[in-house]
């Protein structure tokens, strides 16, 4: 993918997040996103999409069996979380101070 249509995504690492399809579907719970993969539109969710990986022994890892690790989820299946109501909500862009800002739709709030 070339840089010059790189995706711009409303969600960032760090950001808490709401699961709003798919079977880890919660919306009253906030989770965190360890990892924006942009060239695939997916991102890594802490607790969500936990997949089972059969792993050989090695030098680093001598026993080997089997690793419980999260996979990456489609972007458009998650929202992001707003503190102040509590909820899942959308975002907008706009600028303050020559900088563009995420504002949350339902509050109105300014997102760090």
């Amino acid at each position: 993918m070339s840089n010059r249509f790189k995706p711009k995504f409303n969600i960032k690492k760090g950001d808490n997040v709401v699961v709003i399809t798919g079977d880890d579907k919660d919306p009253k719970k906030a989770r965190k996103v360890l990892e924006v993969l942009t060239e695939k539109n997916k991102i890594l969710v802490e607790g969500v999409n936990i997949v089972t990986k059969h792993t050989k022994p090695s030098a680093q890892n001598t026993k080997g069996g089997i690793v419980k690790k999260e996979a990456p989820i489609h972007i458009s299946n998650v929202l992001l979380w707003d503190a102040k109501t509590g909820s899942a909500t959308k975002i907008k862009r706009s600028r303050e101070a020559g900088k563009l800002v995420r504002v949350s739709k339902k509050s109105g709030e300014v997102i760090k």
